[in-house]
């Protein structure tokens, strides 16, 4: 850019820019800002209440950074052991990790340390909650696909690695409840094959519990993760900025066109006042929900273990992969193998991953190499709903065993009986839930028809000449038509004949076979409702056979 033009005052004399004005000026000619700056501010952003999901997870992380910036000033990560004599009198003279005494401290003595210890939980459970929902509405909406298929990767990552924050920061008071759930973590790691007693003296810094685990926790927590996640997020974003932003169907909108507001003033705006609402939620909850009593469970000690002791929600489903396992062991070679701790301790990151490289099954299984901007209703797409339902609906089967006791106590049933139950349900359960959210998928499909060659239900009736009552229905707008006909309807990826013309035998990989099935189960006639077509339309409307 040239040199900004100076203008002239009523005297004549030249009147200089603003302080403001030289320091953007000094900035821009050092920084390029300006061009960067014009391009981005104005970019438009489409307004839907589901694109809040994303800002609550940020805002969320933003509250978490600052309030574990206040913990950290207090928190004193050491194991070794003091005798409190501290405010909460029913602790006096027992014996705790210098952890445990810091965090009553942070609780009793520190001015505000109990409201941020529990603003921090909250906005742990919020955040790691936010991730799930805002991933599963991108997934069911289709969001993922081409060209956002690296930013799904970053999502599922801050996922992730959302949960293994939350059990290392879950484990720093060393109370009795969180001490119970790294003993649960350490009996698990020693399932491992060859490996599992090595690595469980690597982290424990020798026999369990040791000294070590909480100050290698501490910077695992506060620095290594949360750095790895902010530059995630920050990627995240960028790609979000360099990426038109996914939109609902409409009027108006396509691949090359994004309706909405610009990001300043208007989204900012809003964004900045959504922030402060969140925070004030989180402070609202912290203020009055109790979380994480760790002075009503006492310090840890190897020899006890509290009744009913949870992890957090979102590590629930882990522990029901454990706890519902029949307890199988082979002994060989005098060695043995726990099967029913490394079985499931296994499947914990499977069935993470199932979620985490679909969008690649997916792009292979179809061939679609174009780029979506245009979201998907999940109705249109009912076999990748069912699937997702039916990974919730598992994360929910396992989340009873997790609680299997919880459940047993207040509900005043066997825990045998729930044990059996969630056996039966983690394979029961997500095929029923696939089968009935697709036949429900493909009912919407056929309503949506309907409503477009016959119009919408006015609730009036109407008697005909001949005596007949029918309904009136009014016909849909031009808009409304295109946003539930915009959608595409591919027909599935096929070999082929394995025959050419010529009589030869093409040789067809099991790949390619595998591909074929895959696609007819997913995009075959039988998984969605022919689009009414413009002819249809036409026919019925011109012969007036709706009334």
């Amino acid at each position: 850019m040239g040199a900004r033009t100076v203008g002239a005052g009523r005297n004549g004399r030249p009147v200089q820019p603003a302080k403001g004005e030289r320091l953007a000026d000094w900035a821009d000619g050092r920084l390029g800002l300006y061009p960067m700056a014009k391009t981005n501010l104005r970019k438009v952003f489409p307004d839907h209440w589901s694109f809040m999901l994303g800002e609550v997870c940020l805002y969320s992380f933003i509250v978490l950074i600052l309030t574990g910036v206040y913990l950290t000033l207090f928190f004193e990560p050491s194991g070794i052991e003091v005798v409190y004599n501290g405010s909460y009198e029913p602790l006096n003279g027992v014996i705790m990790t210098r952890a445990y005494e810091s965090t009553l401290d942070i609780s009793f003595d520190v001015r505000g340390g109990l409201l941020i210890r529990q603003i921090h939980h909250w906005a742990a459970l919020v955040f790691v909650a936010g991730m799930l929902v805002h991933m599963m509405r991108v997934f069911f909406t289709g969001a993922f696909r081409k060209p956002r298929e690296v930013n799904w990767v970053f999502g599922w990552t801050l996922l992730f690695l959302g949960i293994i924050t939350g059990l290392t920061g879950y484990s720093l008071p060393d109370d009795l409840l969180s001490g119970t759930g790294v003993r649960f973590a350490q009996g698990a790691i020693l399932s491992v094959p060859v490996v599992g007693t090595y690595l469980s003296f690597f982290l424990f810094g020798g026999e369990f519990p040791g000294h070590d685990i909480i100050p290698r926790f501490f910077p695992i927590h506060v620095l290594l993760l949360p750095g790895i996640m902010l530059g995630l997020v920050v990627a995240h974003l960028i790609l979000v900025f360099y990426h038109k932003h996914t939109q609902y169907p409409g009027a108006g909108r396509d691949q090359k066109s994004v309706v909405g507001m610009p990001f300043m003033p208007v989204y900012m705006a809003k964004a900045g006042g959504f922030f402060f609402l969140v925070f004030g939620v989180l402070s609202m909850m912290g203020a009055i929900a109790t979380i994480n009593p760790v002075w009503a469970f006492g310090p840890y000690r190897p020899d006890l273990v509290t009744t009913g002791a949870q992890p957090d929600w979102y590590l629930g489903f882990s522990e029901g992969l454990i706890r519902v396992m029949p307890g199988w062991e082979i002994n060989a070679f005098g060695h043995t193998l726990a099967l029913g701790v490394f079985i499931p301790f296994s499947l914990f990151p499977l069935i993470m991953l199932a979620i985490g490289v679909y969008p690649f099954i997916e792009a292979w299984i179809t061939g679609d190499t174009r780029e979506h901007h245009i979201l998907d209703r999940p109705r249109n797409a009912p076999t990748r709903t069912g699937l997702g339902v039916a990974w919730l609906s598992l994360y929910g089967v396992l989340l009873i065993g997790g609680g299997n006791d919880i459940v047993a106590t207040h509900l005043h049933l066997s825990i045998n009986s729930i044990t059996w139950f969630v056996r039966i349900s983690f394979f029961a359960v997500p095929v029923l839930a696939f089968v009935v959210t697709r036949r429900i998928c493909m009912g919407l499909q056929r309503r949506d028809r309907d409503k477009v060659l016959h119009g919408r239900e006015s609730g009036l009736i109407k008697r005909l000449p001949d005596g007949e009552f029918v309904e009136v229905h009014e016909p849909l707008t031009q808009a409304q038509r295109f946003a539930l006909t915009q959608h595409d309807q591919a027909r599935p990826y096929e070999v082929g004949p394995l025959v050419d013309a010529n009589g030869v035998t093409r040789r067809v990989g099991p790949s390619r076979k595998l591909r074929a099935r895959l696609a007819r189960a997913m995009y075959g006639p039988d998984t969605q409702i022919p689009k009414p077509t413009a002819e249809e339309y036409r026919e019925l409307t011109s012969e007036d056979h709706h009334h």
